[in-house]
């Protein structure tokens, strides 16, 4: 049987991944702010959710197995790549593999914050 604790720590992604999904469900998310300024705000947001999504993947597949960073990296890519075409589907939106790039980068950084603070803790 599953130990709770090992089931408790997929809650988190999965609400995360949730999250991600209702927010690609908006058929659009306006800023308010200049067209430039709503493009850079919209690429950082891209990044910092799946730098989260990437993190949170890593807790909870036990960061100090060997294949817990790759196995987060492509959960994660895999889960952007399938959000960007969700997007396809939903009025106003798009999916673009610019956007799954810049995902990619969020969740580099994302597992390497996450991967460095658990290697100075322990």
């Amino acid at each position: 049987m599953i130990p709770v604790r090992r089931v408790r720590a997929w809650i988190p992604p999965v609400l995360w991944a949730g999250v991600i999904f209702a927010l690609s469900s908006i058929p659009s998310l306006e800023s308010g702010l200049r067209p430039v300024w709503d493009l850079v705000l919209r690429k950082i947001a891209h990044a910092a959710e799946f730098a989260i999504l990437a993190a949170l993947l890593l807790r909870a597949l036990a960061p100090q197995t060997k294949r817990a960073v790759p196995v987060a990296f492509f959960l994660a890519l895999f889960y952007a790549a399938s959000d960007e075409w969700h997007q396809t589907f939903v009025e106003n939106r798009t999916g673009a593999w610019a956007d799954a790039l810049i995902d990619a980068i969020g969740i580099i950084v994302g597992l390497a914050v996450y991967a460095s603070r658990i290697k100075n803790r322990g």
